[in-house]
Formats: C-alpha cells, sequence, structure tokens
C-alpha cells in the first residue's frame, strides 16, 4: 500500500516540481496539455539540435536534458499543432499548450484525437480518458465515466440499492485496484456505492490498466487497475460550475474553485450535491426501479511547491441517503401488511498528504511519503434486518527512484496498510456470528527495476513481499515486456500475480437484497491469481490521418478464490474456498480512425469465457454477457461550436443463476440486447450546453425483483439483474468556466 502511495507521487510529484540547477546538464520539467488544461500523454518533446528527447507520460508531464546549444524544445502529437518554445527559466515549470489544430495559410483545419488515449511509450499500454472524454456523456460521476470506454464495464448489483461493480477482463471490480492519485481508495464497505462518491466534473482524467500493474500499487491488483486524478490547483480554471436535470427527476451541481495564492501555494475547493427523489416504477411489480438519492461532498485541497520539494494535502467529506422498497404494502387479495423498503446512509471523511523530495535532478532520484486514511460510517435496512459497518483505514507509503543511465532505473519502497471493520445488527448475528470486529495489519516492501537495453525493447521486473496480520507471508512477483517491432507496430506482454483479503458482509452487503439464506464456511483463506496478458498496437497511417488498432487477450487464473455461490441453491447463497478451477479468458480487438475532419470513430469487441466449479460443476459466471461490443462517433464542427455524440452498446446473452428445479421462477438463460445514448453540446466562449439521451432504445429488463408480490417470502429476490432497470431517459445541462491565464 505504501508502494503504491509513493507511485502516486512519484509520478505526480516529479510531474510538478520545477527544477533550478544551475550547470548545463540540468533538466527541464513540465506538462503538455489541451486547450481544456487536459493532458497529452505520449506527446514527442525535443531540442531543436536534436541533442535529447523524451515523450510525456498518462499526466502529459515531460522532463529532458538540458541541451548543450539549443534553447528551443518542440513538442508534436498527432491531430495537435507543433509548438516550438523558448526556455527562457529552465528552473521553472514549464506548462506548454497544443492547439488541437494545424494552421494552413488563413484556414484552420481542425483535427481531433481519440478522448481515450493510448501512452505508446508505456510498458503498461495505460489507456487515459481525458476529461474532454468524459463530457460526451452525462458522467455525473465515476460509474458513468466508461459509456464510450471499451475495456470496462459497469452495472447494476442489484435491482433496489443503486449498488453498482465495476466489471474488467470479465471479473468484478472487488478484483480491480481502485486508486485515487494513486493510492488505494474505495475498497471494503465504499467499493458498493464509491463509484456515486466521485463526480464526474471534479475529474482530471482516469487510468485504465488491464492486467499485471506495478508493484509498487500494492499487491492487490488481480485483473488491473483504475486511477482517478481530481483536477489539480495549480493548473485548474478559477471557477468551473456544472448543472443538471434529467427527466428521471435527478438534479444536481457542481462548482470547482481554484486559486493560486502565490507563486508556490495554491489550493481549490470542490461542491457536489445531487438530489433524485422521484419515484419510478414502470413495471408497476410495487418496487422502485430506482432508489431515491440524496448526496452531499465537499474537498479542499492544496498544492505546495519549491524547487525540490512539492506537497499535495486533502480532506473530503460525503454524506449519501438512499431510500428504496415498495410503493405500496397490499398483498393481491387486499391484504395490508408493512411494506418492505430499503434505507442507506453513509456518511464518509478521506485525508491524504503526498510529499516529495528531489535529491539528485540528474539522474532523477527522488523519494516520496504518502499518508492517506478514511472513516466509513453506513447504516442499511432491508425491511426488518439491519446491517451497520464501521470502516476506519490507514495507509502510509515511502517510496525511492532513481535513474542509472539511460538504461536502468531502479524504484523501491516499503506499504503500510491497516484495515478494521465494526459490524452491527442482527444480520451479523444471524449469518456470521462472533465476526463483529475484523482488524487486518499488512506491511510490505518492494523493489522494482526497469531495462532497457536498445530503444525498442523495455523489461520492467517487480517484486514484493507482504506480512498479512490474517494471512502471513505471500510474494507478488510481476513481468512486463514491450518491444517495438517497427515505428507502427508494438508488442506488450505481462505476467503477475495479485492478492485480494475477503471481507464477505461488507463486499457482498448487496445480496441482502432478497429471501435467500446465507452459508459462510469457516476459515476462508486469502484469494489469489496469476495474471497472463499479450497486446499487440498497431499504428498505420492512412492519407493524412492515421489508423489504430489493437487486439488484446488476458487470461486468469486462481489459486484460491471466495466462490459466490448462486447455483446450489435458489434459496441460498453459499460463501466457500475454491475447490477446483476458476478462470477468466478475455479477448479484445478495437480501432479508431478519424474519418473525415473533426469527426472520430471507434469501435471495439470483446470475447469472455469466465467459469467457476460450483460444488463440483465447472459453470459460465452467471448475469454476465458472454460478449460486448462498443461503436462510439463523435463529430465537432470546425469551429468547434458544436459537439454531436453517439454511442452503441452491443451485449450479448448469458446465463442465469441456476432456478429452483420445482418452482423455475426466472429463465436459465437471458438474450442480447443494446443501448443507444446521444449528446449534443453547444459551446461559448466561457460556457457550454448540452443536451442528450439514455438508453434510447428504451430496453428493460422485465421484472428484475423475483418475488414482488411477496417480498416477505421465500422467493424474493432483487439480485437477479443482468440489463437495465430504468427505461429511456433524457438530460440537460450547463457548463460554465473561468479559464486561467
Amino acid at each position: 500500500m505504501m508502494k503504491r502511495i509513493v507511485n502516486a507521487l512519484a509520478v505526480s510529484l516529479l510531474a510538478v516540481v520545477g527544477l533550478q540547477a544551475a550547470d548545463n546538464h540540468e533538466k527541464v520539467k513540465g506538462y503538455v496539455l489541451d486547450k481544456e488544461g487536459s493532458p497529452l500523454p505520449g506527446a514527442y518533446v525535443y531540442w531543436t539540435d536534436k541533442s535529447s528527447r523524451c515523450v510525456t507520460d498518462t499526466e502529459g508531464y515531460f522532463e529532458i536534458v538540458r541541451s548543450l546549444k539549443a534553447d528551443s524544445l518542440c513538442f508534436d502529437y498527432v491531430g495537435f499543432q507543433s509548438r516550438r518554445m523558448k526556455v527562457d527559466k529552465p528552473g521553472e515549470v514549464q506548462v506548454v499548450v497544443l492547439e488541437s489544430s494545424a494552421a494552413l495559410q488563413e484556414v484552420v483545419v481542425t483535427s481531433r484525437t481519440i478522448g481515450t488515449l493510448k501512452n505508446r511509450k508505456s510498458v503498461f499500454g495505460t489507456e487515459s480518458i481525458s476529461a474532454g472524454e468524459l463530457t460526451r456523456a452525462a458522467c455525473c460521476n465515476l460509474s458513468e465515466s466508461f459509456e464510450t470506454n471499451p475495456s470496462v464495464d459497469v452495472a447494476y448489483s442489484d435491482a433496489v440499492t443503486g449498488a453498482k461493480q465495476i466489471q474488467l477482463l470479465g471479473l468484478a471490480g472487488t478484483y480491480v485496484q481502485m486508486l485515487t492519485e494513486n493510492f488505494p481508495n474505495q475498497r471494503g464497505a465504499a467499493a458498493l456505492y464509491g463509484l456515486d462518491y466521485i463526480p464526474g466534473p471534479w475529474m482530471q482524467s482516469i487510468q485504465v490498466s488491464k492486467g499485471a500493474a506495478s508493484v509498487k500499487n500494492g499487491f492487490e491488483s488481480v485483473t488491473g487497475q483504475i486511477n482517478v486524478e481530481y483536477k489539480k490547483p495549480k493548473i485548474a480554471d478559477p471557477l468551473f460550475v456544472n448543472l443538471f436535470a434529467s427527466d428521471a427527476g435527478r438534479y444536481e451541481g457542481n462548482a470547482v474553485g481554484a486559486v493560486e495564492l502565490n507563486e508556490r501555494l495554491s489550493t481549490a475547493l470542490f461542491l457536489n450535491y445531487y438530489n433524485e427523489e422521484q419515484s419510478h416504477d414502470k413495471n408497476g411489480d410495487s418496487f422502485l426501479d430506482m432508489p431515491k438519492m440524496q448526496s452531499f461532498s465537499v474537498m479542499n485541497r492544496w498544492h505546495y511547491q519549491t524547487p525540490r520539494f512539492v506537497s499535495q494535502s486533502g480532506v473530503k467529506v460525503l454524506t449519501d441517503k438512499r431510500t428504496s422498497g415498495q410503493t405500496m404494502h397490499t398483498l393481491p387479495d387486499g391484504y395490508a401488511y408493512e411494506p418492505y423498503t430499503i434505507g442507506l446512509r453513509v456518511n464518509r471523511v478521506e485525508l491524504f498528504s503526498k510529499n516529495g523530495f528531489i535529491l539528485n535532478p540528474d539522474r532523477n532520484e527522488s523519494v516520496a511519503v504518502i499518508v492517506s486514511g478514511s472513516y466509513h460510517d453506513q447504516a442499511s435496512n432491508y425491511a426488518t434486518d439491519a446491517y451497520n459497518v464501521y470502516e476506519s483505514n490507514v495507509y502510509g507509503s515511502l517510496l525511492y527512484e532513481s535513474e542509472f543511465g539511460r538504461q536502468h532505473k531502479l524504484c523501491a519502497g516499503m506499504n503500510f496498510n491497516w484495515d478494521k471493520y465494526a459490524q452491527r445488527g442482527n444480520i451479523v448475528a444471524r449469518y456470521m456470528p462472533g465476526v463483529h470486529n475484523v482488524t487486518e495489519n499488512t506491511t510490505g516492501a518492494y523493489v522494482e527495476y526497469t531495462w532497457t537495453p536498445m530503444e525498442p525493447l523495455t523489461v520492467l521486473a517487480g517484486l514484493r513481499a507482504d506480512y498479512s496480520s490474517l494471512y502471513d507471508w505471500f510474494v507478488t512477483p510481476r513481468l512486463h515486456v514491450k518491444y517495438d517491432i517497427a515505428e507502427w507496430f508494438h508488442l506488450r506482454a505481462s505476467v503477475g500475480k495479485g492478492y485480494r483479503s475477503t471481507f464477505v458482509l461488507p463486499d457482498n452487503s448487496y445480496l441482502l437484497a432478497g429471501s435467500r439464506t446465507w452459508h459462510v464456511a469457516d476459515e476462508l483463506t486469502q484469494e489469489s491469481a496469476w495474471n497472463y496478458g499479450v497486446n499487440a498496437s498497431f499504428y498505420i497511417p492512412l492519407g493524412d490521418e492515421e489508423l489504430t488498432l489493437s487486439a488484446d487477450w488476458y487470461y486468469t487464473d486462481f489459486q484460491n478464490q471466495i466462490v459466490v455461490d448462486l447455483d446450489s441453491d435458489a434459496h441460498a447463497v453459499s460463501f466457500y474456498n475454491l475447490q477446483g478451477r476458476s478462470t477468466s479468458s478475455v479477448f479484445q480487438v478495437e480501432a479508431s480512425y478519424p474519418l473525415f475532419r473533426g469527426f472520430t470513430l471507434l469501435a471495439a469487441y470483446r470475447w469472455m469465457d469466465v467459469k467457476c466449479d460450483y460444488n463440483g460443476r465447472r459453470l459460465r459466471k452467471p448475469l454476465q454477457s458472454r460478449y460486448k461490443a462498443l461503436a462510439t462517433a463523435s463529430y465537432e464542427t470546425p469551429l468547434k461550436k458544436w459537439q454531436f455524440d453517439l454511442t452503441a452498446q452491443f451485449n450479448g446473452g448469458g446465463r442465469m443463476p441456476m432456478p429452483d428445479v420445482a418452482n423455475p421462477l426466472w429463465a436459465k438463460d437471458f438474450g442480447a440486447y443494446t443501448v443507444l445514448n446521444a449528446q449534443i453540446t453547444r459551446r461559448f466562449r466561457h460556457w457550454s450546453i448540452y443536451a442528450g439521451g439514455e438508453n434510447l432504445t428504451d430496453f428493460k429488463q422485465k421484472n428484475p425483483v423475483v418475488g414482488a408480490d411477496n417480498p416477505y417470502g421465500p422467493d424474493f429476490d432483487a439480485t437477479m439483474v443482468w440489463g437495465p432497470t430504468m427505461g429511456r431517459k433524457f438530460y440537460i445541462g450547463v457548463r460554465f468556466n473561468i479559464p486561467k491565464v
């Protein structure tokens, strides 16, 4: 965990610090951004005399050794104007803004890039979702940020609570390592509803890495890693406001204000409020199709820097309230009874501090210290059943990085993580008696070495060892290789192991929305899996543009897994250690191309084969589509006044959990369906108005709540969800900003 923090710091730290060296070999550092302030990863940076060159990382950050002869830097990025800039003050952080167009005499020809950018130089093959991409849809929060992304799925866990789960490589979000500014967040009890806790207008970018991740970020990444970057006080606009309303009764307001107090100190204040109190029961089953929700959150972050030190700190407070359940309380024969209601209340506090020191700028030698903590207070009730969880977390990380010439880079560090769960309510006494309080301390150390023996080849090897107070010692090895066969053809391969500690009730509390009996086995062990991946990327020039093609395959093989068994008994759910095999095989192809000026098109297809042994029977994972396809198009008029976005999601069929043989209440399989989203944006000088629709095909899963006519009976189950529970929705919004001068 500490490593993870260090990793975050090392990236953001070096990305922010400007050095004031006195000799001719000092480094020039800075950001390359677009006009909206979004980073441009993979931009090419070089001196006019070609004596030194580099590319920007996922945050648009670069650092380059000063030239002895040249005093001007050149910046190139596909789809943007090249720029030359004289470096007058090499000790300061350079902020370079590229124009998304190419000038041709008196005519401006605009060229756009796909909003999801891939770092061509990175050995990890990270995808970066820019701030511009996030505005292509409503994007009220993190859960709605992946509608145009072909790799990540977000689905409702049940039909009544609004809980959502990310799916990456065919597996649930619990196997994805969730980071905020490169330190762990949205874990444990916050995982089910945490995707709603990060407002879309607060985010600067999202980085998605599939497969084994760096050991610097800890041992928890099994299928991949998702990192959220908030807007930075140093470069954010002084004021940004977003107002949103939908015909479903959701009203939301966001505001971000940034102030640069002096050359070294800056701060930003983030506000969010949303209200969705309208009742929806379009299928008439007496249960709300969506919970009534109300939430408020505020965050304040500070940034301080000197030539050799940078510090970023912040605090976030959130309150969230949800109410769902029945809209009426009479049986078909007219008999009245107490309505089945579901309530959830969350209060959450987060704090973090990231501090980095430059030891030797000539070899990028730095040390970073990161500390974060959170307290999560969640009280919930399911009719007469109550489950409350109070989670405390403390995380610390120490990281050291240094380069030894052009070919060698070393990272080493230590992490510490402390989790405590205090659980209360009759649910705990019924299903997990004696497990009211659970505490885990994990301490680890790691080393990661990057070797670049020649320009086209990069090898990254990492190893970490951790000690858990619950599971003793365990070792995490990971290896990444990247080879550029040609300038237009790149290959990547990875292999690594991941681990995960399981806390049954916090991780799976959404399953309480039903009458299934819980059976929890004794002595559940730590989950562990190997992940193998290969990727091929092609960048093929076609005319004046570039066709981007990629194909990847990832295979996850569990050594141990806490199986969530919904198949052995239609009226129960069982949790037990894996007995047999559990694997996930995912193949994806993707293509993107700007067909003509201002128009971009992306298409992708993903096939998933996820299987597990359930009490001796090998079955596909239930409630998951066997394939998914996505096609998304965006057109921006030459003067950028209008933008039109359209996204189609094609979801294949899959299997349901095994129904009761004597009284089958649901089918064995579900069919394919399509979801269509569209948005139109009109821009003005300092503000824009956008309007759109979601699920325009108006597809809804019929009767997602099983046994709704008798929720106190043995057949009630609201977790049999595989598709949308809400139909067509329309929305409108306004964005206003005062740009940074």
